[in-house]
């Protein structure tokens, strides 16, 4: 694990070169970079395999980590971000985001990443990625968040009760306009459409807090009908701790009119009505699938 550490490093020193140089550096000057990084700073670590594939994915998918980063952190454009600081974000984020979750849990690509930043960076570096990374974990859907609870079945159960609760809400929202059926969904910064979804307020009632939520978030006056299903999981923010989300999510009856993302920012990036039949074409969340095939069947009365 130590030499994994000291591998990250070696891709940001490389990463920052290639960034001075506006990645203009040959495939030659490239190795000879981490060779030559690799030999001063970790003479300890002799197979660079590791560090050569991260390096590298992290330059194809450079121009998708960089727009991430941008909506993430709306009020810092990338060429405005300190070198050390983008490129152990982009460290980060291509961890979070394509690497194998066996091999670099969720919750690991982020702290790696704040302590990169605490060695490398400036004095508010390390709070700036956690915070960046912070927010694109959480509009992931806090990937990884049933790790804990699998590790924990081997020693019995565990008592979640005093953990603090988070309850939240999605719905399905959808729309008749002659016979056709329409679902309002929301695109995220992940190229995924997905459910209005958001924070219940404290002493909120279900419906009441979905309709305010789909509200604040598309525009839409719904009318919250049936539940669709209900999860609680066990969350680990790198920050807060440990929480219990309760999450609910509901079909939900809307006008067909206009729908416009209300939210700029906050990892959303559109809002569009689809006929049923071309829900089957768009890319998303495989947890989501289940929720909306049955919002589905019930609109078609199976």
């Amino acid at each position: 694990m130590a030499n994994r550490h000291l591998s990250r490093s070696i891709v940001m020193q490389t990463l920052y070169e290639w960034d001075f140089r506006e990645g203009k550096l040959t495939d030659l000057q490239i190795e000879e970079s981490l060779s030559r990084n690799a030999n001063e700073f970790a003479p300890g670590v002799r197979d660079i395999s590791f560090i050569r594939k991260l390096f590298h994915g992290i330059v194809e998918k450079c121009e998708k980590l960089d727009n991430i980063i941008e909506k993430a952190a709306p009020d810092w454009p990338i060429a405005k971000i300190a070198l050390v600081d983008r490129n152990i974000l982009r460290i980060g984020l291509y961890e979070l985001l394509f690497e194998d979750r066996g091999e670099v849990p969720a919750k690991v690509a982020i702290n790696e990443a704040i302590e990169l930043a605490k060695t490398f960076g400036g004095e508010t570096s390390g709070k700036f990625v956690n915070g960046v990374l912070g927010a694109v974990y959480k509009e992931l859907g806090e990937p990884g968040k049933d790790e804990t609870s699998k590790k924990k079945v081997k020693f019995g159960a565990v008592d979640n009760t005093p953990l603090p609760v988070e309850k939240l809400g999605g719905a399905v929202v959808y729309a008749r306009d002659g016979n056709d059926i329409y679902l309002g969904l929301v695109h995220d910064i992940f190229g995924h459409w997905t459910l209005s979804k958001g924070h219940f307020l404290e002493g909120e009632e279900d419906k009441m807090a979905i309709a305010r939520i789909v509200l604040e978030e598309i525009g839409m006056t719904v009318a919250a009908k049936e539940l669709l299903g209900e999860n609680e999981y066990i969350a680990s923010h790198p920050e807060k701790g440990k929480t219990r989300k309760q999450v609910v999510y509901y079909l939900a009856e809307s006008p067909y009119k206009e729908i416009t993302l209300q939210k700029v920012g906050g990892g959303l990036d559109d809002a569009k009505w689809f006929k049923l039949a071309d829900i089957v074409t768009l890319n998303m969340y495989d947890d989501m699938l289940p929720i909306i095939t049955k919002a589905v069947n019930i609109l078609l009365g199976k």
